[in-house]
């Protein structure tokens, strides 16, 4: 049985995500399941540290716009909206450039006024390279967020 609220496309998520951070990462939604969404963020000039590898901030985006975009979809958005209220994450491998990392979020816990959303993002080989958990507030206020509100139209 699927969590959401309401039904979205992946197209539609990637399209509000046009001219802001999640966008100017390179980050997509790749798929909706019925108890979660899965996305990717590639490994690049935009995405890594001095150092050479992924940077730790850019995981922390990713997982914090799946997260988001799930509580999006799990509330009903006529009444209520989500906004990150803590993540936490956890580093575990580096990532070299040119490579992609993916992520899936599933919900830890998805209450009436706060969800836990749990944020795994592994490498190509599948293995883990961060594990996190973002909490989201749900606010008593219509999220009628369209991309055309997104552009200021």
């Amino acid at each position: 049985m699927s969590i959401w609220a309401f039904d979205a496309t992946v197209d539609e998520l990637n399209a509000m995500s046009s001219g802001s951070l999640v966008a100017a990462l390179g980050i997509e939604v790749t798929e909706i399941t019925e108890r979660g969404l899965r996305g990717r963020m590639p490994v690049d000039a935009r995405t890594t540290q001095p150092a050479g590898v992924l940077h730790g901030g850019a995981s922390v985006a990713l997982a914090e716009t799946l997260a988001s975009w799930a509580g999006y979809l799990a509330v009903d958005r006529t009444r209520f909206h989500v906004v990150g209220q803590e993540i936490n994450a956890n580093h575990i491998r580096p990532v070299p450039p040119g490579a992609w990392v993916y992520a899936e979020v599933t919900p830890a816990a998805i209450g009436r006024r706060s969800h836990v959303w749990e944020v795994r993002i592994t490498n190509g080989d599948g293995k883990l390279v961060c594990i996190s958990r973002c909490t989201l507030a749900v606010i008593e206020m219509a999220s009628s967020y369209t991309s055309e509100e997104r552009r200021g139209g």
